[in-house]
């Protein structure tokens, strides 16, 4: 599906204007988006736009690393909008021209409809209208980068749970927990961190039309990106924290366990070599045809591993 948005000189707005029946010079400036376009809808590319072959081949060959290119008289500029659910990044392209914005993608995202309705809402204000085609492309990438926060938000709360509710559950279940919120944070940052150097690029660069105005916003989204950044970086640490904590506590209670069984072997040996002596099958020992030898016997073990126990606890192994 192909969308148009057209703006007169006059300020007047036109709206789903076909492509075959617009022609650029009667409007200050045109938005068309292309959304889930077919194959036919694609060629228009070529055959109305006349974009240059690599830029179309970068469009229909997903997924391509946020850039941006520079051709005559229009940049081409690849962008990421993220899936709220798998955190898999989603291809947008964008052709900003003098007076037209041309945006690309393979599925329906919220990002490009809510910045569509942004600027159909605002195009009869000159201060919009004035703005152009770079007002539209920067809405379109402000709406995909505030849509960034959310995911990263979830993230962050789940992490402050998991910190409250750590000793509640086996060390296994919190490493699992740790690891796959490290996973999905990971997803974040090779989203985030491209398109920080790609808004790094636009406002530095020389070939992208703007005013002044126009590098306000666009370093807007910049501190934007800097700041997911930044809590991404945080987050990653704090699980890194949680992981060798969890870590730690699970060394400290095998520590503990090992220590209780070696207690209990250590108390046990010699009871066991007493009992190991006198349970021989030997005729001949003098302590067998001795009255109280049983008795004795019972009496020495005992004494001999409350000794053990009381040794152990003075030397503060209960500790």
């Amino acid at each position: 599906m192909i969308r148009t948005l057209a703006i007169t000189p006059d300020h007047q707005v036109s709206v789903n204007v076909s492509l075959a029946e617009l022609d650029l010079n009667d409007y200050a400036w045109v938005w068309a988006d292309f959304n889930q376009p077919t194959e036919e809808e694609s060629r228009m590319l070529d055959t109305y736009f006349h974009f240059h072959p690599l830029a179309i081949e970068d469009c229909l060959h997903v997924l391509q690393r946020p850039k941006l290119d520079y051709y005559d008289n229009l940049q081409f500029l690849v962008l990421h909008a993220l899936n709220p659910v798998t955190l898999e990044a989603e291809e947008v392209d964008l052709f900003l021209g003098t007076n037209f914005l041309v945006s690309f993608h393979h599925g329906v995202l919220e990002e490009v409809d809510e910045a569509w309705e942004r600027l159909l809402h605002h195009a009869h204000e000159r201060t919009i209208w004035a703005r152009g085609p770079v007002a539209a492309a920067y809405t379109v990438m402000d709406k995909l980068v505030d849509h960034y926060f959310p995911s990263l938000f979830a993230i962050e709360d789940e992490l402050a749970d998991l910190e409250n509710r750590g000793g509640r559950e086996s060390v296994e279940d919190l490493m699992n927990q740790v690891f796959d919120l490290r996973s999905r944070l990971l997803k974040l940052r090779r989203t985030v961190v491209p398109m920080r150097d790609l808004l790094y690029r636009v406002i530095n660069s020389q070939h992208v039309q703007r005013t002044g105005e126009h590098t306000a916003y666009f370093t807007d989204i910049y501190d934007h990106l800097l700041k997911l950044t930044d809590m991404i970086e945080a987050d990653r640490e704090m699980t890194a924290d949680l992981r060798d904590s969890y870590i730690s506590l699970n060394s400290n209670r095998m520590n503990q366990i090992m220590k209780t069984l070696t207690v209990i072997t250590t108390v046990f040996m010699p009871l066991t070599l007493i009992a190991g002596i006198y349970g021989m099958n030997f005729a001949y020992m003098p302590e067998l045809q001795w009255k109280f030898g049983y008795g004795a016997v019972l009496l020495l073990m005992f004494v001999l591993g409350g000794s053990m126990v009381a040794w152990f606890v003075k030397r503060g192994w209960f500790k």
